[in-house]
């Protein structure tokens, strides 16, 4: 069975098919979704999306292109989705200067903000960084995030920088760009990192993997990654859905 750490399926690419997307992707052998909070709207949606499919959990948290306006009346609110059962991280939350807004000094602030409602919860953190690791493990050495742990979502960095994220407890997010041809920094990162520390996710649906690479992306191509990192690996298909999926069930406890 397939544990999908990282899917978007309240997004409105799914507006026409939700059901049918999700039955494809149960289908594939995937057993268990983490729907990731962007937004607040879409925190809330990811929550009712758990509470319609048995086989559905939710993250909820604000991505770092969407925290300009945020505030503590959020933050509350968020907290408040917490103690929901099905809600199982703080997520996606991070950094991300490949665009110049929000201002870094808005995403900082509220990168460690989210982290510490993680804390207040004891909730694990999921990882949006993107030409931002450095700043991304200070926050997260300063804001001691190694207490809740949690996943680097579509890891995009070397294996330098993986081995930081690794020493300081994090998992490694490995999505469709395992499977292109101009990915070797992430193969590169999958042969060096412990299957043991390894989450499979989509990032649905954006970053199809090969072959259906430009499409629309969703967690029935799963299987697709999970043979890249066997490939990768010199180990079976089985053995690495049964790992990966073991790492999910440790650190969501679900």
């Amino acid at each position: 069975m397939i544990y999908e750490t990282h899917t978007h399926f309240d997004d409105k690419a799914f507006d026409d098919d939700r059901e049918d997307a999700i039955r494809g992707a149960l289908a594939a052998g995937v057993g268990r979704f983490v729907n990731i909070g962007a937004s607040m709207d879409s925190s809330r949606e990811s929550m009712e999306l758990a509470h319609k499919y048995p086989e559905f959990l939710a993250a909820v948290g604000v991505h770092p292109e969407e925290c300009k306006d945020l505030t503590e009346d959020d933050m509350a609110q968020l907290k408040e989705y917490t103690e929901d059962d099905n809600v199982v991280a703080i997520g996606e939350i991070g950094l991300d200067y490949y665009w110049d807004e929000p201002e870094r000094d808005i995403q900082k602030k509220w990168f460690a903000r989210q982290i510490n409602l993680a804390l207040e919860t004891n909730l694990p953190i999921i990882v949006h960084s993107r030409e931002a690791a450095k700043d991304t493990y200070d926050i997260i050495k300063a804001e001691n995030a190694e207490k809740v742990g949690g996943i680097i979502h579509c890891f995009s960095y070397s294996v330098e920088v993986a081995r930081q994220f690794l020493d300081a407890g994090f998992y490694i997010g490995v999505g469709g760009v395992v499977t292109f041809k101009n990915g070797r920094k992430l193969k590169e990162v999958v042969e060096y990192t412990p299957l043991e520390r390894i989450m499979t996710e989509t990032d649905s649906p954006y970053m199809a993997p090969v072959p259906n690479r430009g499409k629309r992306n969703t967690s029935e191509y799963l299987p697709y990654i999970i043979r890249e990192i066997a490939d990768i690996k010199g180990i079976s298909v089985q053995e690495v859905e049964e790992v990966t999926y073991n790492n999910a069930v440790r650190l969501f406890g679900k």
